[in-house]
């Protein structure tokens, strides 16, 4: 951690500070974090341990030396929880805030202007990525719900009619089987015994309605019904 020191001093950072920050974050850094950017603390009067600033890739850093430098508190925010940032630059030095999405507010004074700058961009930089991330998502989850619906058949809901009572369209007996036209009088027995002789005309075409009824909810099979009518229609 300490050849790369080098590379945060490049906006007056204090080398000391950035020195003992350095090396104490070297344990605190989670798998894949990065540092981006370290600022320092500079007050008008000389401050020996100044407060700092540290932007990784996955969270904003408070540390804040104690006890004469002899430890630090660090408190830490990740990106998903912050819900805005603000540099207000005064005569001395700037100060940079950020407000949570629980309402709280966090202020640190006397950076220098540059540094605040540095870390308001980056702050910024890391919390569009966070969106735009969240974004994509929610686009990905989209499409994946519409090619889901797509899987799915559409079936249309028909309307049918519905029979009360088979008993009075049912034949008592089982459907006549085909007829030959040279056997009349094979065909003359099976209509007695069907029962469709000696129907009035009305009654007649009455069980033809009702065998198609049973044909359209499905309850006998096409060439029941052809026989049935063909049969009917004999008397007709």
């Amino acid at each position: 951690m300490k050849e790369q020191i080098k590379k945060f001093l490049n906006e007056e950072q204090d080398p000391k500070a950035i020195e003992k920050i350095t090396s104490k974050l070297d344990d605190l850094l989670m798998k894949n974090e990065e540092i981006g950017y370290i600022a320092v603390q500079k007050k008008p009067a000389l401050t020996v341990f100044p407060d700092s600033i540290v932007m990784t890739n996955k969270r904003i850093i408070i540390c804040q030396p104690k006890n004469l430098g002899l430890s630090m508190d660090f408190t830490d925010y990740t990106w998903d929880q912050i819900e805005g940032t603000f540099v207000k630059e005064n005569i001395l030095g700037s100060e940079f805030s950020f407000s949570t999405k629980t309402d709280m507010a966090v202020s640190i004074d006397y950076i220098p202007k540059i540094q605040a700058r540095k870390i308001f961009t980056y702050a910024k930089e890391q919390l569009d990525i966070l969106k735009n991330g969240a974004v994509s998502n929610a686009m990905v989850m989209e499409e994946v719900l519409v090619d889901a619906t797509d899987d799915f058949e559409i079936i249309e809901e028909m309307e049918t009619e519905e029979v009360t009572s088979f008993m009075e369209i049912m034949p008592s007996t089982p459907p006549p089987l085909p007829i030959k036209n040279d056997d009349f009088e094979t065909h003359s027995e099976t209509a007695k015994e069907s029962g469709f002789a000696g129907l009035s005309q009305d009654e007649l075409f009455e069980k033809l309605q009702n065998y198609k009824k049973l044909l359209d909810n499905g309850l006998i099979l096409q060439g029941e019904y052809d026989a049935y009518k063909k049969e009917i229609l004999s008397f007709m």
